[in-house]
């Protein structure tokens, strides 16, 4: 047998997707790889995002790696630090942390004959592969807000959750009603001095209750594996063929699904005012949809109220809405959300003959089939743009892109290839086709949403999950700018 090349990898990011990069080099017996991480800890988003009510919403038998199953989940869709759990366990049982540089943050990545100089503060270094493991929710986006820095008491972005502040005591002002905003008024309602919730759109909820597993179930997950891994598949199924279809296609599933929202909020909202300003004038799912089991009930507990009218300033002790009402808070809040086009900014990336990512992206980021981009050589990134976050679990994404950097990663080890990365002309075509198809789903039937683009398209992939998997399973090596030695 010849020889493989020993290839040093550089994956940027232990989160999720970085973790599951890692995990998969070891399986095929590569352990030449470095993961940086500028935080101190694995996990991303999961160890981020601390705030009250924070919870999974894909089921927790299909949020997990499929080689790595968890019997132990203790509901149906997991709260956060359980998951952050997971993510960490992961880290250690795999021996993954010896390969994590903590506390180091990429600041740029050249391609410089034919290797990748990844440069932190500590110096370059090269490598022969670089992965973005970087993340899409991640960047906190803070509200162009007059007067918000005068605020007297304290404010914070909910990616940033002060623990140190004692909240039963306070009158707390938050600021958004996206999936954040939503758990954290349903965990906070009605236990709390005053919870004001300031919203701008209303939003389609999806009745999801949030069962707890039964020491029973968890044993016979444990007992049996199989029971574990056909809930996976289960799940899968389910979300694949429900709200994966339901996206991008009309059909069957996306109006049952518009069916199950509006019966949701006219039984569970008793006020005929009240239900009026929860009403939404744009389809389900048309934003990111929202799984919630009892936000309508915590909003209409004693203390709690929704306040429809627009925030025109803050001032020392409290928001002023546009209506000149004062709505004095002790708190603020901030769920407004995260910047979804950062991707792998401020790192900045140069490929050949000088190209900056920033440069190639001048109209919009685009990649070919969500992982490679052109003028980039053995670069593939891990939720890159068009990814198809809006209707599938973020862990099956991961592993397929995942899957895909390693079919090209072994073509480089075994000799056959040295170097390669997507033609214009194929990125370009498949590009167009996901334009031609974004009219069909319900991300263009007329909202306004973070998952819009500049071009006013929506950067998401146009098609079901399963075509995604597809389209990474079989690589075409004709759409690549291919170098061998």
């Amino acid at each position: 047998m010849a020889e493989k090349r020993i290839l040093k990898v550089a994956i940027i990011g232990a989160g999720m997707s970085g973790l599951c990069m890692a995990a998969k080099l070891q399986d095929a017996g590569i352990d030449t790889f470095t993961v940086f991480e500028q935080a101190d800890e694995v996990g991303g988003t999961w160890r981020d995002n601390t705030y009250p009510g924070l919870s999974c919403d894909v089921p927790s038998r299909f949020y997990s790696y499929s080689f790595r199953p968890n019997p132990g989940w203790s509901r149906f869709m997991s709260p956060g630090p359980e998951i952050h759990s997971y993510f960490q366990q992961v880290a250690t049982e795999r021996g993954i942390r010896r390969h994590i540089r903590f506390g180091t943050e990429v600041r740029s990545a050249r391609y410089r004959d034919g290797q990748w100089c990844v440069g932190t503060d500590d110096g370059e270094e090269v490598f022969d592969v670089l992965i973005t493991a970087t993340g899409v929710l991640r960047v906190p986006r803070y509200p162009d807000i007059p007067g918000l820095d005068t605020f007297a008491g304290p404010s914070f972005h909910s990616a940033r959750w002060d623990h140190s502040i004692s909240l039963p005591d306070k009158r707390i002002g938050l600021i958004g009603t996206g999936s954040t905003g939503v758990q954290i008024s349903a965990e906070l309602g009605g236990k709390v001095r005053g919870l004001k919730i300031f919203q701008r759109t209303a939003q389609w909820v999806m009745p999801s209750p949030n069962v707890r597993y039964s020491r029973f179930t968890k044993a016979a997950m444990r007992r049996w594996p199989v029971l574990n891994r056909l809930g996976y598949r289960f799940w899968q199924f389910y979300i694949e063929n429900m709200l994966g279809r339901a996206a991008v296609e009309p059909c069957f599933q996306r109006g049952l699904m518009q069916w199950l929202c509006r019966v949701n909020l006219r039984f569970s909202v008793r006020d005929p005012d009240l239900r009026r300003r929860l009403t939404p004038d744009y389809q389900a799912m048309c934003k990111r949809q929202i799984l919630a089991g009892h936000y309508y009930q915590a909003i209409q507990k004693p203390g709690v109220e929704v306040v429809s009218e627009a925030i025109d300033h803050v001032q020392p002790n409290g928001v002023v809405t546009a209506d000149g009402t004062l709505h004095v808070a002790d708190l603020l809040v901030l769920a407004t959300g995260f910047d979804a086009r950062a991707y792998v900014r401020p790192m900045e990336i140069v490929g050949e003959n000088g190209l900056t990512l920033d440069e190639a992206w001048e109209d919009g980021p685009r990649a070919y089939r969500s992982v490679a981009v052109p003028g980039f050589p053995n670069l593939f990134m891990l939720m890159g743009p068009h990814s198809p976050i809006g209707n599938q679990s973020l862990v099956m994404i991961a592993e397929n892109q995942a899957d895909y950097a390693m079919w090209w990663i072994n073509q480089i080890r075994d000799g056959r290839v040295v170097a390669a990365a997507p033609t214009e002309a194929a990125t370009k075509n498949y590009n167009e086709e996901m334009k031609a198809a974004m009219p069909q789903t319900v991300w263009m039937t007329g909202c306004k949403s973070w998952y819009l683009g500049k071009d006013g398209l929506p950067e998401l992939f146009p098609w079901t999950p399963i075509r995604h998997r597809e389209l990474l399973s079989t690589p075409r090596t004709d759409d690549y700018e291919v170098r061998t030695a």
